[in-house]
């Protein structure tokens, strides 16, 4: 099965290629529920054979364990096959089991606590260590992870970690570009306001955008994906179903943002599903193909922890929506009006 796919080329280095369904992995990392290794290794398979050939990572997922599972998988694999993404701002230190990081988020995971570093030798480490678990010799992609409020707490605490990924751990990041050891650099963060801070200091080529730009959220068209569309910077989209709801719909234990949906997202979020329903489109379906619209956006990468949930996905990459059904959606207010639609 060939999925689409979209070619991104900001500096003369060949680019990339994306398929529009990538795969998020911190699901494979035990996120919330543990699931075996024989499990992951069927989801990642029934991915690959759907065609998806962008694999994303990083090192806070399952605390290495989520790396180390796609070691398992692409060995043996053409490494020009597939693009492959990791992230850095975290080490992984050994630690004692009641201060191991993410108790009761990830499960059956390593012993290990967080070490947030954003400096030059942190993400020089950083992308030594992961490629140690992925058992690769290359990741195509670099990106400094969560620099974001929602990760440090406040925005004193977020411009702090800004200011030390800036002054140090970006010189590292050009670097490892400029030698050829990455293609591209970005961030992964769940903010668009820090994603454009960093587009405006910096010279970054892609960055992974999570639960902000979707069918619920559009408010980085204020000024964030207009500045990428002006400077070719590529936007894949993390998180396209804001953790849940838009996938499972209004449900009372739908989550929204990684908490429980407050009252007026599940409102919304029923409307929406009621447009759909009007046009014999599912949800979910609306959901991933919305942010593929924009003409910025390479890949939407929804996780998937169990097959009937990849086998959602792949059913998404390849649906068709009716162009009505977005205008019924603006029409109604739940849409923005200058949200891209054809």
């Amino acid at each position: 099965m060939a999925l689409k796919t979209r070619k991104w080329r900001r500096i003369e280095n060949g680019g990339l290629s994306f398929t529009e369904l990538g795969f998020g992995t911190a699901p494979l990392g035990n996120l919330y529920r543990a699931i075996g290794d024989d499990e992951a290794r069927n989801i990642l398979d029934m991915a690959w054979d759907g065609g998806v050939r962008y694999y994303d990572t990083a090192p806070l997922y399952g605390l290495g364990l989520s790396e180390t599972r796609l070691n398992r998988f692409l060995r043996g694999k053409n490494r020009d096959d597939y693009v492959l993404a990791t992230k850095a701002g975290r080490l992984m230190q050994v630690c004692g089991p009641e201060d191991r990081e993410g108790i009761g988020k990830w499960f059956e995971v390593p012993t290990r606590r967080v070490v947030y570093d954003y400096s030059y030798d942190g993400v020089m480490r950083s992308l030594e260590f992961s490629l140690e678990r992925l058992g690769v010799d290359r990741v195509d992609i670099l990106y400094v992870h969560d620099l974001c409020i929602f990760t440090h707490g406040s925005k004193a605490a977020s411009d702090a970690r800004i200011e030390e990924f800036m002054s140090s751990g970006y010189d590292a990041m050009i670097s490892l570009r400029d030698q050829g050891v990455v293609k591209a650099i970005g961030g992964g963060i769940n903010e668009w306001e820090v994603c454009q801070t960093l587009a405006e200091r910096g010279d970054f080529d892609l960055f992974l955008l999570a639960g902000r730009y979707t069918l619920l959220e559009q408010e980085a068209l204020d000024s964030f994906l207009p500045l990428c569309e002006s400077r070719g910077i590529g936007i894949v989209i993390g998180g396209p179903y804001n953790s849940g709801i838009l996938a499972t719909g209004p449900t009372p234990d739908a989550f929204y943002n990684y908490d429980p949906a407050p009252a007026p997202i599940l409102e919304k979020v029923r409307r929406i599903e009621a447009v759909c329903r009007s046009h014999g489109v599912s949800l979910i379906d609306a959901a991933f193909q919305f942010p593929l619209i924009n003409r910025n956006v390479v890949s939407v990468i929804p996780g998937g922890q169990s097959g009937e949930q990849m086998a959602s996905n792949l059913r998404a990459a390849e649906a068709t929506i009716p162009p009505a059904l977005w205008a019924d959606l603006k029409e109604q207010g739940l849409m923005r009006e200058d949200a891209p639609t054809e």
